[in-house]
């Protein structure tokens, strides 16, 4: 019997009254009803008796075979509310399962897309209500969900890729199955002579997979596989694929398979002919750069990345330097930047002296010490910032105090002293907080380390005599120089005899040569690559310096000690100066290494002679560029890094390569260390000025963490001009530093900070009156920003800010001002200032109780209802000064007041046992108030408080 022709929404009202299906075709449009019906199952159906008196699972299995392929849809959509219904018979059950395996063969595409959807939720229903869930899942569900990663259609593979992820991350697949039928078909559409379409969704699934994975399994199973496919020269989709989740992979082997046989595929797909593939490993290098050793970061990577710097192709570069901060980030060492963070995300000073035999032991120079690494300025575990001693004015003469004693160490080379000038020690100390102290290694050993405070003279070791001066201290150990220094504490003879030695003659001259053959390799790059011209100057600066430091009178000074040089040259004795002044600052960490003895120089060549007098013509230059030194990172990652201000930058590489620059600014400050911010500081003055305001905005929202990283000092010194200018920027730029200006004034000393007290007054203003958020968040940073200044200061300053506030013409604002009003009086109260907390209690009467606009009126009874509610005033002065005015607003004309006046009344007053106390004078006219609000003519002040 077959149905009358009849629209859609007849047929779903009919099925919803409960009458049977007289026909398959009655299903048509079922579909349809879900958003109308949420209680009501897919397959309710069932439930019903038909004409053809069928049990329910003869109607199931009738149906998920019908010859109708919207029936056979139906069941697979509902198969989870038919486990609810037959998974407590286990013969049902079974057949159940029965029924689902047949349907899933189903030749219709549609069918078995449902029924793949249908397993994630199933299987969980199982976990939860069945003991027998593992054998059921591998026997049943499991050889389905492996069956269709090989189905013809599309849209099923994708289903079954979707719905085996869902079960590796919910953990819901167990090892046997994983190893043995999921990997074999993955491994089996991988293959070489495998379908190109199957191959590509089969490393996908492979690289998703790798993370939910245990280690041995990927490496074992996955890795040779992934390994072979990286090369694949017949699919170009297949290496983009493994190029693009190569980091997962990384991460799901660990350091040592990543080194010993992914790196050597990354190194192919990086020099890849096909550009889209080079992009996909500059974005993936940080999460690689993670997965290595620090050796390999520095030896093998870095190079490679500035191969993709360098790209020809434009989005090539474009990736890179994009990934170039976070690339940078990865050689973060607390050991030799002082700073690491801690679990919750709070920043520590670690003392670099901890790490000072591992440094040695590892053959590269230990960190430099400072003055946030000793120990009286270093802060605990539990505390993210403490401020350091201050910096020493420039051009101002050293301390002669204090002496501290360096000796050799049983377990490694001991530091060596090293000559430098007062003036050069001055502008270290200018550019770095860390010089105001120094660690002390304990030893049978130790010698003091003394020197001469004038700028002409000389560090003398052995002489007790001399005063010491720490900026005149080589702060770096060199590791290579323990022989030599062992040769200074057992003979201390004259420097002529240690130079003499013939062994530190050869030395010094093969040192030189190396450097000269570097030099003479790069000549034919010079014209075309910044890059090379870089490293060219900064390899002719260390040869010059190691030159002239060869260059000794004859007739030298016995009471000049050990390291006392003489300039034999008059006219070049200011370039001398200029070079050994130079030589104190972090280029000296790369001159050191490769010279270590004063040995007479050999003849220069004439490419080298050119390059040193243009350098000794404008010694500008190599200032400059000894000011960007550093030993933490490779020098060209951040010679590129630093080049992203560059406009010409934003013309060959991408137009937002400055926001990407500021946007990682703070992680590369982090891992260089406070000791080194005068890498970056011309770099992030340049960005604080940038035309372009999304620039600024990105500074604007780090800098307080910016702030932490360098210090109190340097914050000071260089960071608050650069704030001052974000405060007078546009609101998309003052938005990032008002949102953290708590955060930033708590890191400033308390006169700085109280520089910023009218400032604060300007963040009222908005150049868009509509963006009342602006205003909100000044309300909230205030509540925080009041336990930073004394009660007499939010009185002058803060308190106006706050009333301005709570007269705003948009609610949201007025409500947070509330609070704010209720912080400031529990300040003066708390800090017992009852005379300031008066005068503002007088103030708030004053503006608000007697306002002419109710809304101020309304706003007076809400003040009243939080101080009650914080106890943020004593009682007696509530009563005596607040409860008065108060309780008048029930004489008001506006309802609205009268309403909050009874919720003020209702739920916080009468709730403090005081306010019913038969000894409170005020206790009969808050009961005629009440009286009066119960008989409001208004209905919803009178209901309001009838409730009670």
């Amino acid at each position: 019997m077959f149905l009358p022709k009849c629209d859609l929404s007849q047929l779903i009202h009919t099925f919803e009254c409960g009458f049977p299906p007289l026909h398959s075709s009655f299903l048509d449009g079922f579909e349809d009803y879900g958003p109308d019906c949420d209680n009501m199952r897919v397959t309710a159906f069932l439930d019903i008796p038909g004409q053809d008196n069928l049990p329910p699972l003869t109607r199931l299995e009738k149906y998920a075979f019908s010859e109708n392929t919207f029936n056979r849809q139906i069941i697979a959509r509902g198969l989870l509310d038919i486990f609810r219904d037959f998974s407590n018979n286990e013969e049902d059950f079974l057949m159940v399962m029965e029924i689902v395996v047949r349907l899933s063969e189903d030749a219709e595409p549609t069918v078995r897309t449902e029924l793949m959807e249908q397993i994630p939720p199933i299987a969980i229903f199982l976990q939860e209500n069945r003991s027998d869930f593992p054998v059921v899942l591998s026997e049943y569900l499991i050889p389905i969900v492996v069956r269709y990663l090989t189905d013809p259609n599309n849209q099923v593979r994708k289903s079954s890729q979707e719905v085996l992820l869902i079960l590796l991350e919910q953990d819901l697949i167990f090892q046997h199955d994983i190893e043995n039928k999921v990997c074999p078909i993955l491994l089996q559409l991988s293959a070489p002579d495998s379908d190109d379409e199957y191959k590509a969704e089969a490393v996908s699934i492979i690289c998703k997979m790798a993370s939910m994975l245990s280690k041995s399994t990927v490496e074992r199973l996955l890795l040779p596989r992934f390994c072979e496919l990286c090369g694949d020269g017949k699919l170009f989709q297949v290496r983009k694929v493994c190029a693009a989740n190569f980091g997962d992979i990384c991460h799901a082997v660990g350091q040592e398979a990543t080194e010993k046989f992914l790196i050597p595929k990354f190194f192919e797909l990086c020099s890849d002919a096909v550009w889209g593939m080079r992009k996909a490993c500059a974005e993936c290098f940080t999460a690689v750069s993670h997965s290595s050793s620090p050796g390999v970061r520095r030896t093998q990577l870095s190079p490679l990345f500035i191969r993709l710097v360098s790209d020809p192709c434009r989005w090539v570069r474009q990736a890179a330097f994009q990934s170039l901060g976070p690339f940078i980030s990865t050689f973060a060492n607390p050991s030799r930047a002082g700073l690491y963070l801690r679990e919750d995300g709070a920043l520590n000073i670690r003392p670099l002296t901890q790490d000072f035999n591992s440094g040695f032991a590892s053959g590269s120079p230990a960190p430099s010490s400072g003055g946030n690494t000793s120990p009286a300025s270093l802060t605990s575990s539990a505390k993210p910032v403490q401020r350091e001693p201050e910096l020493p004015v420039e051009g101002t003469s050293a301390k002669t105090s204090n002496v501290p004693h360096i000796g050799s160490s049983s377990d490694g080379p001991a530091e060596n002293p090293v000559e430098s000038s007062v003036s050069a020690g001055a502008e270290l100390t200018r550019l770095s907080p860390e010089t105001s102290a120094f660690p002390k290694l304990s030893d049978n050993n130790d010698f003091p380390i003394s020197s001469y405070p004038g700028s002409d003279s000389w560090a003398c070791p052995g002489n007790s005599e001399d005063v010491f001066s720490h900026f005149l201290y080589w702060r770096t150990p060199l590791p290579d120089i323990s022989k030599d220094l062992e040769l200074l504490l057992s003979e201390a003879g004259p420097q002529e005899d240690y130079c003499s030695r013939p062994g530190v003659v050869h030395n010094n001259c093969v040192a030189r040569s190396e450097i000269q053959k570097v030099l003479d390799s790069l000549q034919e790059h010079l014209m075309n690559d910044p890059d090379v011209q870089a490293q060219v100057q900064v390899l002719s600066a260390a040869l010059r310096a190691a030159q002239l430091d060869s260059v000794n009178e004859p007739e030298s000074k016995p009471t000049a000690g050990l390291n006392e040089v003489s300039i034999s040259d008059p006219s070049s004795a200011s370039d001398n100066q200029i070079t050994l002044s130079a030589s104190s600052s972090q280029n000296e960490l790369f001159v050191a290494r490769i010279l270590q003895s004063t040995d007479p120089g050999e003849p220069r060549n004439g490419t080298s002679d050119h390059l040193e007098t243009d350098q000794r013509q404008d010694p500008t230059l190599l200032e400059e560029n000894e000011s960007k030194l550093q030993d933490i990172i490779p020098q060209p990652l951040l010679d590129q890094y630093v080049s992203m201000t560059d406009p010409a930058r934003a013309q060959t590489v991408d137009t937002d390569i400055a926001k990407h620059c500021a946007y990682s600014l703070p992680g590369v400050a982090l891992t260089l260390g406070r000791q080194n911010w005068h890498c970056l500081k011309d770099t992030y003055e340049t960005l604080a000025s940038d035309v372009q305001w999304k620039v600024r905005r990105t500074l604007a929202f780090s800098i307080h963490e910016l702030a932490v990283i360098l210090g109190d000092q340097l914050t000071a010194a260089d960071l608050v001009p650069i704030f001052n200018g974000f405060l007078k920027d546009l609101d998309e730029v003052r938005i990032g530093v008002l949102k953290h200006l708590y955060d930033f004034l708590k890191l400033l000393h308390e006169d700085k900070r109280r520089d910023y007290l009218y400032q604060l007054q300007e963040f009222v203003v908005t150049d868009n009156s509509r963006n009342w958020r602006f205003r909100y968040e000044l309300a909230e940073q205030l509540i925080l920003i009041l336990e930073l200044y004394s009660p007499s200061d939010v009185y002058d300053y803060l308190m106006h800010i706050a009333l301005k506030l709570c007269a705003d013409q948009v609610s949201e604002v007025r409500w947070i001002s509330f609070k704010l009003v209720v912080a400031i009086l529990q300040k003066f109260y708390s800090n017992s200032e009852s005379a300031l907390g008066l005068n503002f209690i007088n103030e708030l009467i004053i503006r608000f109780r007697h306002c002419s606009k109710w809304v101020g009126r309304q706003a007076f009874a809400f003040i009243c209802q939080a101080v009650v509610s914080k106890e943020c005033v004593p009682v007696d002065q509530f009563v005596e000064h607040l409860l008065p005015s108060l309780l008048s607003l029930a004489s008001d004309p506006v309802p609205n007041v009268r309403v909050l006046l009874a919720k003020a009344l209702r739920q916080m007053l009468l709730a403090k046992a005081y306010f019913r106390n038969a000894g409170n004078p005020h206790l009969e006219v808050i009961e005629e108030t009440i009286l009066a609000l119960q008989s409001d003519r208004d209905q919803d002040v009178s209901f309001l408080y009838g409730l009670k």
